[in-house]
């Protein structure tokens, strides 16, 4: 193989898991401001799968202009290769992990052998875990540290006028919802560390896991309705989202909160603040200040990252049909090794 391409994972059309093809790519070239990452493993977000088919599952003036082919993916871990002449922060053979520009995307996207990527986006692997569920982490470990410690950005809030702010959780009794998923399961945790009673919601055979891990209570949803369950709760994180999360303003005290991460399809935030509650929501952005923050967490053991499933990067596609069977402990990670 050429030094000017890799083996990448690339969508010719959207479409299902088929699409994906394992073949080369050009390498990408650094500039200023960037680190070239050998890629030791990948993790894989619902973003990934709503690029490959085109965004489809977004109204229509949502979705974003998507030139073919594409990498998907964002999040990543590796070793520096390269940086460029104004990069202070990492060295070659550094270990790194981060989320690599999001919520943009381009032509150096995770699904590959090298990234180049901002070193802004970027922290040093901590030690004592893998590449691959250093990989598992940013995104799901980001989102939730978003939403429930510190926004940590400035930028505009596409989904309401004003900036998401987290609430205190120390002392507080919070709930969140889809609690074994990705977001979910990293979430309990830094609640958890924060100081909070949490509550997880999430079907039965999570039960222990989700009790290892912090819990202090859980909810079956096939067997228990969680809104009709508990009741005083300070902040709800509802990581399923969509139309149905203002079920959940029912088990909030007055003035308590509730987060859906996906909040496309739910139109009720403005009755509910008439009400006295809050209904807040963010977009998940890259920042390796705060994975940095975050790696001290994963290093000593107090955050975890649980891991569904492991494929090859050529087997992409095999990744993002066990992700469209839904019921996700964790998450799925693809591993990069040499081309053969």
């Amino acid at each position: 193989m050429s030094i000017d391409t890799m083996k990448a994972v690339r969508a010719h059309v959207f479409g299902g898991p088929e699409v994906l093809r394992y073949e080369d790519a050009p390498r990408p070239q650094l500039r200023a401001g960037e680190v070239l990452v050998r890629v030791h493993a990948v993790g894989i977000n619902p973003p990934d799968w709503y690029l490959r088919d085109g965004y489809r599952s977004l109204p229509p003036d949502w979705r974003p202009p998507v030139s073919l082919p594409v990498i998907p993916g964002s999040d990543i871990s590796g070793v520096v290769e390269a940086v460029a002449d104004d990069v202070r922060e990492f060295a070659v053979g550094d270990p790194v992990f981060g989320m690599v520009r999001f919520p943009s995307f381009g032509d150096s996207a995770a699904y590959a052998e090298y990234v180049a990527a901002p070193a802004a986006d970027l922290a040093r692997k901590p030690d004592g875990i893998d590449h691959a569920s250093a990989a598992a982490a940013p995104m799901a470990l980001l989102t939730a540290w978003q939403f429930l410690v510190e926004l940590g950005h400035q930028e505009p809030n596409p989904f309401q006028a004003m900036p998401h702010h987290p609430a205190p959780l120390a002392g507080k009794r919070v709930l969140v919802n889809g609690a074994a998923g990705g977001v979910g399961h990293l979430a309990v945790q830094l609640a958890k560390w924060q100081g909070a009673h949490v509550i997880a919601v999430a079907s039965r055979v999570h039960q222990a896991f989700l009790r290892d891990i912090g819990a202090d209570e859980v909810i079956d949803y096939t067997q228990t309705v969680p809104e009709q369950a508990v009741r005083d709760i300070d902040v709800v994180l509802d990581t399923v989202g969509g139309a149905a999360t203002g079920r959940f303003l029912a088990t909030l005290k007055p003035g308590g909160a509730l987060y859906p991460v996906f909040p496309l399809g739910y139109d009720g935030a403005a009755a509910a603040a008439e009400a006295g509650y809050t209904v807040s929501t963010t977009q998940v952005r890259s920042n390796g200040q705060q994975l940095d923050q975050a790696a001290r967490l994963l290093a000593d053991g107090t955050v975890r990252v649980a891991i569904d499933g492991q494929w090859p990067l050529r087997d992409a596609s095999l990744a993002h049909e066990r992700a469209a069977q839904g019921h996700i402990r964790g998450k799925l990670v693809l591993t990069v090794v040499e081309a053969a």
